[in-house]
């Protein structure tokens, strides 16, 4: 317990928009160099990204050098960062933003730079002196489940031993699912947030994916989530890219909030849309995700056409998400009781509802045996507050 992530972190990272391009003389504009996050930074500060409560600008794959320096120590590509690392946390604390830099578990990180192992105590002091304020941690290329295991643990007491604030990002279910169920109340002992599922894409099909997954799995990982520790069903909001359409871009959001996930968006702040800014920074769906109850949510009923979900809120409400599953036709109508919510109590004996998504608007106050009528677009969610 490191005091950290009372609420699901909310920042943004180069990975699933600029993935591992190095050659910046090619990609001047794309390549992963202090330039990006210099730019990136400075976006979240002049659009309101900042102000609506995105915090972290983060690092991923591909920052490192190809190997380490003379006293084993991580650096920075010296092309790509000539500045180094330090001089970029000075430049993004500057702003009222943290940093976030990413590593490996295993002896090289998912794209073959040098990775943690075997210098865990060492690569956290490197971060803390350098000024980072998350650290993401990868499972590639560990070669068994006890050193992956052992890795995130270790890389955990290290950085509390730096005696600077670092939340801890980790891959470790992930990696332990394919040959063994998770124990999350041991994971949580050791992470902030830690990764479910496989990366994001910008694609309906994996956003689809990632929900139908949270939903089976849910009653294993509802209930560990909360302030400090938070499931990460992939962090990445690719929302104002170019794979999701308006209405699927509402589900990602709404879905996102409902399940308390760290918010991280994966796009590029210098080009998006002023409809996929209004959407991302909503202050109603933020204020769902940053509840300070810190329930995650789950689904309630689902069939071929629809699925509810709900999440209990501070000060006895409920949010809750109306996702039609059919990616044919038109809008479709889906009629609920509301004894459903809450386990028959969120409407007892009555309560007030609030349109968050697609827009935001007044429905009026309802008794507890009503029943609840919501057009939902194909593929897009109605989110609610009771």
């Amino acid at each position: 317990d490191n005091g950290l992530a009372r609420t699901p972190p909310m920042g943004w990272l180069h990975w699933e928009r600029f993935l591992c391009a190095t050659d910046c003389a090619a990609e001047p504009r794309r390549c992963i160099s202090e330039q990006l996050f210099v730019e990136m930074a400075d976006r979240m500060v002049a659009d309101g990204w900042r102000d609506a409560g995105y915090e972290f600008v983060c690092i991923d794959d591909c920052w490192m050098a190809p190997t380490r320096d003379g006293q084993g120590r991580l650096q920075a590509d010296p092309k790509r960062f000539p500045s180094g690392i330090r001089r970029l946390a000075d430049y993004v604390h500057s702003k009222g933003l943290k940093l976030g830099i990413y590593s490996d578990v295993g002896k090289k990180t998912c794209a073959g730079f040098p990775g943690s192992y075997n210098h865990y105590d060492l690569d956290a002091q490197t971060f803390a002196s350098w000024g980072v304020d998350l650290l993401k941690f990868d499972g590639c290329n560990s070669d068994s489940l006890d050193l992956l295991a052992e890795g995130y643990k270790r890389m955990s007491l290290a950085l509390n031993r730096t005696g600077r604030s670092i939340v801890y990002s980790c891959e470790w279910p992930f990696y332990l699912r394919p040959v063994q169920q998770p124990n999350y109340t041991e994971i949580k002992q050791y992470c902030n947030h830690w990764r479910n599922f496989y990366d994001v894409y910008d694609s309906w099909s994996s956003i689809k994916s990632i929900l139908d997954w949270t939903a089976l799995h849910q009653d294993t990982i509802v209930k560990i989530a909360g302030p400090g520790g938070w499931n990460d069903p992939d962090m990445a909001l690719v929302i104002g890219n170019f794979g999701l359409s308006r209405d699927q871009s509402v589900t990602q959001m709404a879905m996102w909030a409902i399940m308390a996930a760290p918010l991280f968006m994966s796009n590029d702040l210098r080009h998006i849309s002023p409809e996929a800014k209004r959407l991302l920074q909503n202050r109603e769906v933020i204020a769902i995700n940053q509840d300070p109850l810190g329930k995650q949510g789950y689904q309630l009923f689902k069939d071929k056409k629809f699925q509810l979900w709900e999440r209990p809120l501070s000060d006895l409400a409920y949010a809750v998400a109306v996702l039609n599953q059919q990616e044919i036709g038109g809008p479709q109508n889906f009629t609920f009781s509301l004894t459903w919510l809450g386990h028959g109590l969120a409407c007892n004996p009555a309560c007030s509802i609030r349109q968050v998504l697609p827009a935001s608007r007044d429905w009026g106050v309802y008794s507890w045996l009503s029943s609840l009528s919501v057009e939902v677009n194909p593929t897009g969610t109605v989110l609610l507050t009771v």
